[in-house]
Order: C-alpha cells, then structure tokens, then sequence
C-alpha cells in the first residue's frame, strides 16, 4: 500500500513521519514543490528506521505526481502556514489555488485514493474539494475536528490534573477561532461527565482555551503548530488503512445531516477503508444547535470568497 503527503513542511512532515512509524504503508510517498526539500527529509527518516525498527520506505520527490500512483490516501498539507495575529481565513485565496491543483493532479494518478485535507482554511479547502473533483462525498475528509479534540482534552487534563487519556470529548462546528464548538456537556472522565470534577466557570476557561488553541501556539512559535496536527493527520489516515471504524469529528459534506446542507463541516464519522462512512448525530441541546448553525453560517461566508476567485 502506498500514502501520498503533499507538502514536506512542519505538519507534512511529521504527519508522514508517524505514519511511517505506525507502518500504515509500505511506501510514503512525500511531495513538495522546493527542489531537494521532501527528497531530504525522506532520507532523514529512512536513516532513523533501525532505530525505531520500522520498515516502511519513504520516497521524497520535488513535484513529481507520477511517483504518486497508485496512493490509497492523499493527504494535502501544502499552502502557506499561519504567522502570528493571521486568522486562517486570510489564507483562503492563495491556498484555494495550491489545493485546487494538487488535488487535481493527485487524482489523475491515484483516481481511487482517499483525500484527506489538513491545508487552511480547512472548511473552505475540503469543501472546494468536495466541490470540484466529482468525488464521491465518503472520499473527502477534513482532519480539523480531530486536532481540535485532541487540544480539548489536554486542556480539560490540565484543569483537572488528570490523563488525557482518560478523558473522552469531542468539539464539532468549524475549525476555527470563532467557530469551533467543544461540546463541554458531553464531555467525559472515565465514564462520569466532566461537569461533576470542574466547576461551570472552569469550563469555560477550558472551551476557551481550546477555541483560541492554534492561534495561541501560534504566537508562541511563529507559525502553525506540527506535532499535533501531523498526529491527528496519521491517527486518521490509520483508521482508513487499517479499517479501524473510529469515530472522529473529522469535516465531512452534509446534506441535511444536524440541519445543514451543502458544507463541509466537522462532525462526527465513522471512519474506515472506504473514508468516512456515516456521522453519527449526537442530540445537540437548543444553545449547541444554535452554535452550529452560527457555525455554519461563518463556513459559508469564508467559501463565498471562492467565487470571487
């Protein structure tokens, strides 16, 4: 089996790194477009296989798409990062084009191949993408939700001084700063809600905090965060591969589907061999509704710049 990331930077990097080390392919197949750039950083986590005893083989080209046929996944990291105070909406019309011909000529080498979109604005780039390429819908996902969760739980384990692991939370909505929406009510810590171990005004500062997470790492780096992005990229492209049928929320097209149609926005799925194969709907209170239709509402205004392109 052979995975395909588009973009050799932070995030595609260290995506296609945990992905080797998870040994989902045999091959990982990195494209950039900088001369030299993916072959380099390939070489690099070849050289580091005997010391994590893995036997996946990493393949680096400079946009060379034919090295990609036959990708089972595609995963599209490529486009300019955040920098300090840049919302991600900023980037929607230079990363619209970059998207729009990476994935057109991922697919005509790899027409089978799951797309997974990681590139920002993500709403707007998986839903351009959903758009424009006669997929069908269960073979385009937006990886954002899985990121925002993750970020969910580490700062629901920092208030609580507990494992991360132990915890159980999900945020829906938009993967952006105004748009996201952490589902505090369903959160859980070994089966008990977390409402009964923080008080309401904790957990405010907890959505909070994870509503302003990218933008926060931001500020304190430079640029868009890597390691957790590229996990989130890998934890997904593990559970199509391998078949796993997680539930994530993960930016899927819906056609009425928590009262919206024609968007791409995160959700929960199940996600398997085949992509995202159902979204499970949770019984959302009359607040949460009305936040994920507010959502919805700042998603469509972001994909309208797309006709002005």
């Amino acid at each position: 089996m052979k995975i395909t990331v588009v973009g050799a930077g932070n995030v595609g990097a260290t995506c296609a790194e945990a992905m080797v080390r998870m040994e989902l392919a045999t091959e990982v197949v990195l494209l950039d477009i900088k001369e030299g750039f993916a072959e380099g950083k390939a070489m690099d986590m070849n050289q580091t296989a005997t010391l994590h005893g893995f036997n996946t083989k990493v393949k680096g080209v400079t946009h060379n798409y034919a090295a990609t046929a036959g990708s089972a996944v595609v995963v599209v990291t490529s486009g300019l990062p955040r920098k300090p105070g840049m919302t991600r909406e900023e980037l929607i019309g230079t990363n619209a084009g970059i998207v729009r011909t990476v994935v057109s000529q991922a697919l005509t080498h790899s027409p089978n191949a799951i797309i997974v979109v990681i590139s920002n604005p993500m709403d707007t780039m998986t839903y351009l993408t959903a758009k424009e390429n006669g997929l069908p819908k269960h073979r385009v996902i937006g990886m954002g939700g899985i990121l925002d969760s993750s970020r969910f739980k580490y700062y629901l384990s920092e208030a609580m001084g507990v494992p991360a692991s132990d915890l159980q939370g999900s945020v829906i909505g938009g993967h952006g700063d105004t748009t996201m929406i952490p589902l505090t009510r369903l959160a859980s810590y070994q089966s008990t809600p977390v409402a009964q171990h923080l008080s309401a005004e904790k957990l405010e500062e907890v959505k909070a905090a994870t509503m302003v997470g990218g933008a926060t790492l931001t500020g304190l780096i430079g640029t868009s965060a890597w390691y957790a992005p590229g996990a989130a990229g890998a934890a997904l492209v593990a559970s199509i591969v391998r078949d796993q049928k997680k539930i994530f929320p993960c930016c899927v097209y819906l056609e009425g589907e928590y009262g919206q149609k024609d968007i791409c926005l995160g959700v929960p799925v199940v996600i398997g061999k085949n992509g995202w194969e159902s979204i499970v709907e949770y019984n959302l209170t009359d607040s949460e509704q009305a936040a994920f239709n507010k959502s919805a509402d700042a998603v469509r205004a972001m994909n309208a710049v797309l006709d002005t392109l």
